[in-house]
């Protein structure tokens, strides 16, 4: 087996749900949630590993009152029909709601080709079939349709979020019906909350793979996956196959706990799928783990197995870390 590449983690230091997006043009772009959730930043850079000392440009902060007011979460950026959009989550008030934060989901666009320099436009909520706690929507396009993959909370489930998904009728409307497609159930899906959020799509192999995380955000953070044929109706959930164990969780022989709300991208030379994801070096966290700003941005080279699946190993040691 060839040397994989291997990246001196983190990437990028107190920077949670991180989005690494490679584009056309020959740069990595990066977004994520910085630790005081008021503003969408974005930086680029020609190599993963550049955008460490890559300068971060604020292209939208949030108003000081109304709907998009509090607790800027995840923002992806996405470049669909010649347009940048981010797409991010909100809240109107700063605590929770009904037994969970108040957040909906929302979208900006730019037609500027460098986002880092275009003037971005309020396109508005992505408007769901109810009212409830949403957020950490991703996009992807698939045999000619744009699709949207979310996390809701539906008051007749148990728990915080479930995973959705739905056509869309552009970048900022969904269309049709929707399908849930997963729900904290599993014992190592409702540790401290029951939770499913952070989705991500990698189209392999004749697959799609959606990988997601849950439980808390602390050392039990892990990741799960859920697989289709490429084929398939993927607005039907009997398409999808929920893995029945984590496929990503704490290594703590090499100092990560936590890992998850992860993205996908490629390496330099376009050979190999990159896993980017967030995790923490240790497990006390005093008060709540929300506040707590130490998750890091690392990234690593994805294996396949022999049948099709990545394989996504280990969280690998950061740079210089000791085995004590």
């Amino acid at each position: 087996m060839t040397n994989l590449p291997e990246f001196k983690n983190p990437i990028v230091e107190q920077r949670a749900d991180p989005w690494i997006y490679k584009h056309t043009d020959g740069y990595y772009y990066f977004t994520a949630s910085v630790p005081e959730y008021d503003r969408l930043d974005v930086r680029r850079a020609q190599t993963i590993q550049g955008l460490a000392d890559a300068p971060a440009v604020t292209v939208w902060r949030k108003p000081d009152q109304g709907p998009l007011s509090n607790l800027i979460w995840a923002p992806e950026l996405h470049y669909i029909n010649e347009k940048w959009y981010i797409y991010f989550a909100a809240a109107d008030v700063p605590e929770p709601v009904n037994g969970t934060f108040n957040h909906r989901m929302y979208v900006i666009e730019t037609d500027a080709a460098n986002p880092l320099e275009g003037q971005w436009v309020e396109k508005g909520q992505v408007v769901t079939a109810w009212e409830s706690f949403a957020l950490d929507a991703t996009t992807f396009q698939h045999q000619g349709k744009l699709y949207y993959v979310w996390a809701q909370r539906d008051y007749d489930i148990p728990g915080n979020s479930n995973l959705y998904i739905s056509e869309m009728e552009n970048p900022w409307t969904l269309k049709g019906t929707y399908t849930m497609l997963t729900k904290p159930e599993l014992d190592w899906e409702v540790i401290g909350f029951l939770v499913n959020e952070g989705p991500a799509v990698l189209k392999r192999n004749g697959k799609i793979f959606i990988t997601y995380s849950a439980s808390a955000t602390d050392e039990n953070y892990c990741m799960g996956l859920l697989t289709a044929d490429e084929n398939s109706d993927l607005l039907d959930a009997s398409s999808w196959h929920k893995s029945p164990q984590p496929v990503f969780t704490s290594a703590a022989e090499n100092g990560q706990y936590g890992p998850g709300h992860n993205s996908f991208t490629r390496t330099e030379d376009d050979q190999h799928d990159v896993l980017v994801y967030h995790g923490r070096n240790y497990t006390e966290i005093t008060g709540d783990p929300l506040y707590d700003p130490n998750r890091h941005t690392r990234a690593q080279v994805i294996t396949w197995n022999e049948d099709g699946t990545p394989n996504f190993g280990k969280p690998v040691p950061d740079a210089g870390f000791v085995r004590s």
